[in-house]
């Protein structure tokens, strides 16, 4: 399979240049990288001084304007100009572990014709701290596994995770279900992994196909992150309303709590707690976004253009 890469970007800082560089590391190499900027002069303050078009020759770079970008959008347009048989769509602050990160996703996909996308393993940064690290272990474990609707009775809303942050689809397959959905605020990859499902097709954890991705939130970010994510939820009750978030929520709060007790470090419970509350307030009021004033929805969200 030929393989092109999708990295949307906002802001890049040198992490993008290093994703660049691994990229061009790989066992199996991209036949072309697109990014997609949103707004010129943060990038053209990026590569200020280096010599990008050097360095990285398979690199395209298109830029649009922030009130362009949406989540499915954006990387649906960056499909069109793609002409290999799968993409991998990235974030700009992921990195490859190792250099058979494509080479490991591609296996998933052409061992089993039934997978429509393959994702890989997030791994915690070094600065990560214990509760993002156990979080990532809980969401990303060490087995892969296939999930289709066979599994929906056992995982839920597990059945139906992906994540754009590093995921390999299988480029016929995305047309046949018309791509990701056009206009969407939050949760675009998990939209047509459940669409993907409820097709009969298949959506492959890939854990040996790894990259080193994590965040440092503060409660006010996870706040307004989840609100986006209620707002997604409430807009596809299609894909959500049989399949429940908050039980998934609920037990990895309890198993993050259990860890954090068992390794002699009770008192990060007081910061796990009001991290889950500011969650949880946040999905809460996403889930009921109808039903709150416009100004209110707008400042309780972290994308303030998608109102517009």
């Amino acid at each position: 399979m030929k393989i092109d890469v999708i990295i949307p970007t906002f802001r890049p800082g040198r992490k993008l240049l290093e994703l660049l560089d691994r990229l061009q590391q790989q066992s199996v190499r991209a036949d072309r990288i697109l990014v997609i900027n949103t707004e010129e002069k943060y990038f053209e303050e990026l590569i200020y001084g280096t010599d990008f078009v050097r360095k990285f020759p398979d690199v395209e770079v298109h830029h649009i304007s922030e009130l362009e970008f949406d989540h499915g959008g954006t990387r649906n347009m960056a499909v069109t100009r793609c002409s290999g048989d799968g993409f991998l769509c990235m974030t700009q602050d992921a990195l490859p572990a190792d250099n058979r990160l494509i080479e490991n996703l591609l296996r998933a996909l052409e061992e089993d014709e039934t997978v429509a996308v393959a994702y890989a393993r997030q791994l915690p940064g070094a600065k990560s701290d214990e509760i993002e690290r156990f979080t990532r272990q809980f969401n990303y474990p060490e087995l892969s596994c296939v999930k289709g609707k066979e599994q929906l009775k056992e995982m839920g809303i597990k059945t139906y995770f992906c994540s754009n942050v590093c995921a390999l689809y299988r480029r016929n397959v995305y047309m046949q279900l018309g791509g990701f959905e056009k206009h969407t605020i939050f949760n675009e990859d998990m939209i047509y992994a459940a669409r993907a499902v409820q097709a009969g097709w298949r959506i492959a954890y890939a854990a040996d196909a790894q990259v080193f991705h994590s965040h440092h939130y503060t409660c006010a970010q996870q706040f307004h992150r989840n609100f986006d994510n209620g707002v997604s939820q409430a807009c596809h009750p299609e894909i959500f309303a049989a399949v429940s978030s908050e039980s998934e929520g609920l037990r990895l709060m309890k198993k993050t709590a259990a860890h954090l007790c068992r390794i002699g470090k009770p008192w990060l419970v007081v910061k796990l707690a009001a991290d889950c509350a500011a969650r949880y307030a946040g999905f809460f009021l996403g889930r009921r976004y109808d039903r709150l004033p416009r100004r209110l929805v707008t400042a309780c969200s972290s994308n303030k253009h998608y109102w517009k």
